[in-house]
Parts: structure tokens; sequence; C-alpha cells
């Protein structure tokens, strides 16, 4: 009997993400072997193969048998639920490959847990990467945006494939090689975060179109997909004009109506709120999005406070009803509009800032504008406006901030009186926007050449002689503000005696 030929590469966790990218390779053309220690998983991923065109993919039901069905140098994407979960994946397929062959962890896991895999892995003379994966299932299955980080030998002798496999734009395929460590889950995470930050905007615009300008789902459903023929052109604001049209199956109305207001969330937004406190790097929008769903968290809560507070004398309707007379909708429609794109432009900044700054500590070296460039296509915040972001870090790589990018600056200051006066309606009508309010308060105080910071120095400096600087003259400078304000009261008095 002749020996069957080696697949191209391997790939172990076969849940959706995993059977939808493995068929994915497999359709670019390239023979692959799957795993999972569930046979049935591997079974219907087989099903999937063959029902699907079939397609190159062959089922493994043991770790031997998985690895040794590959090609050398093997590579091998892992795809399960990230902690120890990539650990016993590890230990379990390790102990039949070979020095120079690949791990290449697909998951949201922790930068500094792929770290320490990459050390781990080089005692055995294996190779790792830590790959960022973006685009849900659907990205998974036709193209999804990659972000690898680790061994450049690893990544070159998959290049090939993670460029045919990925999602395809203008510029080419939405994949390139991050930098070293765990660089490609870090700026996944910060992916994440920014992705966090744009979905509190949009439940944020469309609370104030629904509760201040009293818009229908069918009305807003028409809104949205009319703005994602603009400048908000993204995949966020594509799929909520699609929520909005989709009528609920066991009740009269809209499907969105019915959703429990409650987020979930699985982790990744939390740490790059903790990296930004870490190096010291604002990100309120991202952190207001964290606060958002933390908030939504407390439901009984919620209602508990709405009925007490009610019952203190609170009138929430009268509140909102005197903000909406008068309201000229189309005015509101468009000033939303200016207020999300604006307010998107300074979480992506945020998110901007905070790559830049790791990527110092560390010594990636992150290009930027080439981030920006592989997250137009398959990720989650792929917009429009990223191409611009692109060619914003390509005129200036130094860029302090997008903000005050010579395009994106004109854009904050033509929008931002419509976005005040979003800000402004909500406050008054009691409609909480923290994301957008975030987003202003960073701008407001980013464009600001002095704060009030003076005050808080000096405060420091009198409760806890933690010195303060002069605008004037250089150097430390310690005072003992309560004894001379003391002297300073005390001679006033006697002046005035």
């Amino acid at each position: 009997m002749a020996t069957p030929a080696l697949s191209h590469i391997g790939l172990a966790g076969l849940a959706v993400m995993g059977q939808n990218l493995a068929l994915n390779i497999a359709e670019k053309g390239f023979p692959i072997s799957v795993y999972n220690r569930t046979a049935s998983k591997v079974d219907e991923t087989h099903h999937r193969a063959q029902t699907e065109g079939g397609l190159p993919l062959t089922p493994h039901y043991t770790p031997r048998d998985f690895v040794l069905s590959i090609q050398r140098p093997r590579s091998i994407i892992i795809l399960v639920k990230a902690g120890s979960p990539v650990d016993q994946t590890i230990a379990a397929l390790s102990s039949f490959m070979e020095p120079g062959d690949s791990i290449i962890d697909g998951g949201n896991e922790w930068y500094l847990n792929t770290e320490r895999r990459i050390e781990q892995a080089s005692t055995q003379g294996l190779l790792y990467l830590g790959m960022g994966v973006s685009g849900g299932e659907e990205g998974a299955r036709y193209g999804p945006s990659l972000m690898p980080g680790g061994s450049y030998q690893a990544y070159s002798n998959v290049q090939n494939i993670l460029q045919r496999v990925a999602a395809q734009v203008d510029d080419g395929p939405c994949v390139t090689y991050i930098g070293e460590g765990g660089s490609g889950n870090f700026v996944k995470m910060v992916h994440n975060g920014i992705e966090y930050g744009d979905m509190q905007l949009i439940s944020e615009a469309y609370d104030v179109l629904k509760n201040i300008g009293g818009l229908s789902n069918s009305e807003l459903a028409d809104i949205f997909a009319e703005w994602n023929r603009g400048e908000l052109e993204s995949f966020l604001v594509e799929i909520t004009a699609d929520i909005f049209r989709v009528k609920d199956e066991f009740g009269e109305g809209e499907l969105v109506d019915k959703v429990l207001d409650k987020t979930g969330m699985k982790g990744t937004g939390k740490w790059t709120v903790q990296q930004a406190a870490e190096l010291s790097i604002a990100a309120p929008t991202i952190a207001a999005s964290l606060d958002g769903r933390y908030m939504s968290g407390l439901k009984e809560e919620r209602e508990s406070a709405a009925a007490a507070l009610r019952e203190a004398g609170l009138k929430e309707d009268e509140q909102l009803g005197g903000v909406k007379k008068g309201i000229d909708k189309k005015r509101l429609i468009d000033d939303v509009r200016q207020a999300l794109y604006a307010s998107k432009i300074c979480s992506y900044a945020q998110g901007m800032n905070l790559l830049r700054a790791k990527s110092v500590e560390k010594g990636w070296d992150l290009n930027l504008g080439e981030l920006a460039r592989i997250w137009k296509g398959g990720c989650i915040i792929r917009a429009v406006f990223l191409d611009r972001i692109k060619k914003a870090y390509k005129r200036n790589p130094n860029l302090a901030s997008l903000v005050v990018d010579p395009e994106f600056a004109r854009e904050m200051v033509q929008r931002q009186a419509a976005w005040r006066r979003v800000v402004g309606l909500a406050v008054s009508a009691g409609i909480s926007t923290p994301g957008m309010c975030a987003s202003l308060s960073y701008f407001d105080t980013y464009r600001r050449a002095r704060l009030p910071a003076n005050l808080v120095q000096a405060q420091r400096d009198l409760f806890g002689a933690h010195t303060y600087e002069r605008i004037d003259r250089p150097g430390s400078f310690h005072t003992e503000w309560t004894k001379l304000a003391r002297t300073s009261e005390n001679s006033g008095v006697a002046a005035l005696n």
C-alpha cells in the first residue's frame, strides 16, 4: 500500500474557530491534519470538509498519529481555551515533535504566558508563535486578520499559508509578522480593547437616537446602513444595522428589544485597561467601556435603584421629555454621527498609544501603520478609516497621537460642536454616555496647554512633601504651604485691626 501524503500543516482544537480555520486552510489548497480530544469533533470537521467540496483535510484521533502525519518541519496550530488547556495540549503533542517543529497558539492568550511557553519550547528545540486571530467564526472560515508574534523562523515556515488564508485587502493580505515574544498576543489584546470601546460608543449612539430622538428600530436600521456607506463604514456599524431588522420569532416587534441588557466579556478588555495603567497611558474610552460592562452586570441592582430613586422623587420621564421637546431629528442624527466618529478616533488613538508604549518597553519595534493595515479586513474592528490611520503613521511614524495628525485634527475640530451638543443633550436627559464623555474629556484634556494639575501637585507637596517643579525656573521645590498660609492669614487679620 502507498504511504499517504503528509499534510502541510496541522490544527488541534476543533471548536467553532478551529473548525472554520482548518476548513479555510484546506480550501486554499493546503492539505491539513486535524485533531481534537473529543473524537466527535474530529468526525464533524471531517464531514464538513467532505460536504464543503471534498477539501484536503485528514482526521486523526491520537496525538501521535496527528503529529506524525505532518511534513517536517512541522507547524501545528492550537486553538483551545487560553490558560492551562494550552499547556495540556502542548504537553500532549510536543512529546512527538522534533527540534525545528513549530507550535502556533491562535487563542486569546495573556502575552506573558506566550513568553513563558517560548522559553519552555526552546528547551526542546521547538519554535513558538503566539498568533492573534480576529474575525469570529466567519473570519476564521473565509479570511481573518492574523497577528503572529514570536519566532520569525516559525512565521517564515507558514508565511505562504497564512498569507493565503488571511483576509485580502487592496494593499495585501491581513497578516504580518508582528514582532518578538508575546507581541502578537499583546496586539490582539489591544485590538479587543479598541473593540470594547467601539461597541460601547455605538450602543450610546443607539441609546441617544432611540430615547431622545424617539427613533424606531426600522429607522435606526436605515440610519446605521446609511452611515455604513460613509466615513463610519465598518463591520460593527454594518452588523448593527442588521440587528435592528431582525424580528422576534416568539412575539411582536424586533428581537433586539427582548435581549437582556447584561453584557458578557472574556478578559481582554480588562487586560488592556490594566496594561494602560501599568504603562501610564490614558485609555479612558476603553476603561469606560469596561465599566459599562460591569454596570450592565448589575441588572437587579439597577432595577432596584430605578425604583428607589423614583420613590425619592426622581422624575425620569419629565427629565427626558423636557429634552425631547422641540428636538430636530435630522440634526440630532447628524450630530450623533459626528460625535460617534470623533469618539471612535479617540478610542483608536488610545489603543495605538498603548501599543507604542509597550513596544518601547519590550523593544518589539511595532509598526503601527502596518497594524492598522492588517486590521482593514477580516477583523471585528475593520473600518474604512483604518486606511487613513495607516497613512497617518506613514506620514509620521513618530506621531504622538492620531488626534494631532493634520487630517484627523481638522476633522476633530470640525466635529467638536456636534459632539458637545450630543453629550450635553444626553446629560440633560439623564442618558449615560460614558464612552462619548470619556472621549470628549480625553480630547479636551489633551488639547489644553495648561491643566489644573498644578493644584494637585501643590496638594501632594503639602501633605506628603512630594516636591513640585516650577514653570519659571529649573529644579524641584518644597514649600511649607500650611505654615505660610497661616502666617499670611494672621498678617491679613493684623492688618485689618
